[in-house]
């Protein structure tokens, strides 16, 4: 038994090592100027960094890689793969272990400008589109006795997986409140299934999660613990949100979502598709163009990729559009 244990331990450790080399072994180099063809001279392998395994992120990135692999006869071979998102993904994209990278569009200007998580430090990386919202999903247990985020002093509260764009907004958001996440509430930093696990159980009192709609664990919360959980109205903190960063916006979370008596109103942040700024300009425009002829595909996997629009693609700024997603967009008659 000891020995099938480090057996399956060993064959975890192999996939993880394969995972990576799937970003690190994309041989498509730098770019290297010229005209953006869209064709890829040689097999190529690229990873894609998403997010929580039961996140939008995740499976989307997982469908989008299926895509680009059909998209391409196979010429790119792309492989997703569960991370801690947004700011874990731009560091690691930064670093070479993946090619393409979901993030939130809040975390992303701060890659570019060298501010919140990247303090001092402006990252190299470029968007291949704006692609669907995310929705700033703040939920409590009914018996905790929170109806607003300020409520939240004393309380235990998920603020989301270390180094992901939940965290930045939840804490975003405590401080909007007044709070300080780091004394003022006691902080669980997990990712979504554990968080959702602890909402259930009663060990976790208020939870943030920034995603898609729907996201596949918000459903399985829902559905579980039914009227025992309940979303917080976090507009009244828009206002102090838009001092941080203009990209924030309100909207609602519409009742049928989730199976809720009436719409949450909520806060919302455009997601972004990122690459490093140097990445082979015609292996981006083939990504870029799988996203959008593939896209009833991508559908399929996700509602939210519903979202996924050429009217949005290239909103993006402060991000800078990759000069290869430029060529694809134009291809594809996206408006300016």
């Amino acid at each position: 038994m000891r020995r099938t244990t480090i057996g399956f331990a060993a064959l975890l450790m192999l996939g993880a090592g394969l995972t990576g080399c799937g970003g690190r072994q994309d041989q498509a180099s730098t770019d290297t100027g010229g005209d953006v063809t869209c064709e890829v001279a040689s097999e190529t392998r690229v990873g894609i960094a998403t997010g929580n395994a039961t996140g939008v992120y995740f499976a989307l990135g997982n469908a989008y890689a299926e895509q680009i692999s059909a998209a391409t006869g196979g010429k790119v071979k792309a492989t997703a793969a569960e991370t801690g998102a947004s700011v874990q993904n731009i560091q690691q994209l930064v670093a070479g272990t993946y090619a393409v990278a979901f993030s939130l569009a809040d975390t992303a200007a701060d890659a570019v400008q060298g501010t919140g998580s990247f303090d001092g430090q402006k990252q190299p990386v470029q968007a291949i589109s704006r692609i669907y919202t995310n929705y700033t999903q703040v939920i409590v247990r009914t018996g905790a006795g929170i109806t607003s985020v300020a409520d939240m002093k004393g309380k235990r509260v998920s603020t989301g997986s270390p180094k992901s764009g939940t965290e930045v907004i939840a804490n975003r958001l405590l401080q909007s409140a007044g709070l300080d996440p780091a004394k003022d509430i006691s902080a669980q930093r997990l990712d979504l299934t554990k968080t959702v696990d602890g909402m259930k159980d009663g060990s976790i009192d208020a939870m943030f999660w920034s995603g898609g709609l729907p996201t596949p664990g918000i459903t399985d919360l829902f559905t579980t613990a039914k009227d025992k959980v309940a979303f917080v109205d976090i507009t009244p903190l828009l206002a102090e949100m838009k001092k941080i960063n203009p990209v924030y916006e309100e909207s609602v979370i519409p009742a049928a979502t989730y199976g809720m008596a009436a719409d949450a109103k909520t806060i919302v942040v455009p997601n972004l598709l990122l690459v490093k700024d140097d990445l082979d300009a015609n292996l981006v425009c083939a990504l870029t163009k799988a996203l959008f002829d593939r896209k009833p595909q991508l559908e399929q996997a996700n509602a939210a990729a519903k979202g996924i629009t050429l009217e949005t693609a290239r909103k993006t700024d402060p991000v800078t559009l990759h000069r290869g997603a430029v060529a694809a967009l134009d291809k594809l008659n996206a408006p300016q």
